[in-house]
């Protein structure tokens, strides 16, 4: 069972940054075992490292200032960061005859949330590697005050997850949300205060993942217990069908059998308002009933509805009124649930009265159980009925297929951390074209909407050209 809270908390404090050159170095020096023992990647390869190269070499002239923005898919995208960094960039600039003396590394930014699933001894560490928290769902002052004086003053770059959280697709990603660019810009702005006249640059960075070699069995082996899972019988072929097509059709027919049963459930026992369920059969478990697929229209439309609908039962909870994005209004119903369970107003929550403590408790554990429906829609936010069917290689049956997996594991109150692993992977690491925040710099000074604009503007940059980089060649 994944640990659930209970009791109510005093507030999170900030964990300031305490980079430790000593924890550094011997996470670098460990990093080939951590990844070969904790992840299924067995090949790191980059393309473009020279102009990380070229990049330090500027950073430590002191010429620029940068920002690595890199892509988000999967939870073992930092230790692809950091082999990069401390493997890949040292070893082409020995190649070209560049000097890069000193530690090459990056202070970071990462989620206050974190430490809390992951122990206080991750706060710890992510402090001594350079890290330094955010909370996602408010303005969070503290927080951003630490990054900007990390960009503008630390004696590192600076390097970050536009996307603000895992998104699960290699190939597709995520709304980029606007804290970066704005970073950027107020990077620009101390320097341009202190006399400075560093470029302040945002780094592109792909991080793609492929199998070794298609694991098809395994893949094939997890739709089957997925299955059983679901009470869903084995689907028999079609005369002629091939095993492609038979496979995607158990796919579909295990992400629509959950769409309905999920539609049943908010329905139900939270009185939502759903589209009508079009084909009773598409969810049958009888092995003698027709499976009749609906449409990746009506697939798209239903989930979209499912997801808001997810969205409201935790809203109305939280009396939050459903606006923005899918993306904001998940960061925001966070942010509401350890308002509830970190409390500002409970900084001695050992001297409460009993009674006080009690309802204090309720309170927590009530938001820490609506949080829940959030994290069902974190899950799915970039979940489409067509991202297979456009393209049906392994990796995006696999990340369909584990989406589904964490889902389950979800719904059946287990921990969706221990994904099952289903082959051995590369990571393909792309360095685009650092894009000068100065670039924008005119538009966003003249006043608020120049600056809203010049955000809105960077960000898009940004956002192409991590798109282009996801595209497989």
């Amino acid at each position: 069972m994944p640990r659930s809270i209970q009791q109510a908390q005093p507030p999170l404090e900030f964990i300031p940054p305490a980079l430790d050159a000593t924890v550094v170095k011997l996470l670098q020096a460990l990093l080939p075992l951590i990844i070969q023992s904790r992840t299924s990647i067995r090949s790191i390869q980059a393309e473009n490292v020279e102009v990380l190269v070229d990049l330090y070499r500027q950073f430590q002239a002191g010429k620029v200032r940068f920002l690595i923005a890199f892509r988000h898919p999967s939870a073992d995208d930092p230790l692809c960061l950091a082999y990069l960094l401390s493997r890949l960039v040292p070893q082409v600039a020995r190649e070209q005859g560049v000097a890069l003396p000193g530690l090459i590394h990056a202070h970071f930014m990462y989620d206050r949330g974190i430490p809390l699933w992951a122990g206080k001894f991750m706060g710890w560490l992510y402090a001594r590697l350079g890290g330094t928290p955010i909370h996602r769902g408010k303005i969070d002052l503290l927080g951003l005050r630490s990054a900007r004086n990390l960009f503008a003053n630390g004696t590192l770059p600076m390097a970050a997850a536009p996307e603000g959280a895992t998104n699960g697709h290699t190939e597709i990603v995520s709304p980029l949300e606007p804290g970066i660019s704005q970073l950027g810009f107020w990077c620009l702005e101390d320097l341009q205060k202190a006399g400075r006249t560093e470029d302040v640059l945002i780094v592109p960075l792909g991080i793609r993942y492929r199998y070794i070699a298609p694991p098809w069995k395994a893949i094939d082996d997890l739709l089957t217990a997925l299955e059983a899972d679901a009470g869903l019988v084995g689907l028999p072929a079609v005369t002629g069908e091939s095993v492609e097509t038979l496979r995607y059709r158990r796919l579909y027919r295990l992400g629509e059998h959950l769409l309905g049963i999920m539609e049943d459930y908010y329905t139900r026992f939270y009185h939502q308002v759903l589209p009508t369920v079009t084909s009773k059969k598409a969810t049958s478990i009888k092995a003698a009933d027709p499976y009749v697929p609906i449409s990746n229209e009506q697939f798209a439309t239903r989930l979209n509805a499912l997801l808001d609908a997810a969205l409201k039962v935790a809203e109305q909870f939280f009396n939050l009124q459903p606006k923005g994005t899918v993306i904001e209004r998940c960061r925001r119903l966070e942010q509401a649930a350890w308002d509830y369970i970190y409390r500002e107003d409970l900084k001695q929550v050992e001297n409460l009265a009993p009674l006080e403590r009690g309802l204090a408790d309720r309170v927590a554990e009530e938001a820490d159980l609506r949080a829940w429906h959030m994290r069902i829609v974190e899950s799915f936010v970039a979940v489409t009925g067509k991202y297979v069917l456009e393209k049906p290689t392994a990796e995006r049956f696999a990340e369909t297929a584990l989406l589904m997996w964490d889902m389950f594991a979800r719904l059946k109150g287990k921990s969706p951390f221990n994904r099952p692993k289903l082959g051995k992977q590369k990571a393909l690491l792309t360095i685009g074209q650092p894009i000068p925040v100065s670039t924008y710099w005119d538009t966003y000074k003249e006043n608020r909407k120049g600056a809203r604009q010049a955000i809105a503007d960077l960000t898009q940059e940004l956002q192409t050209a991590l798109e282009t980089m996801a595209i497989d060649d």
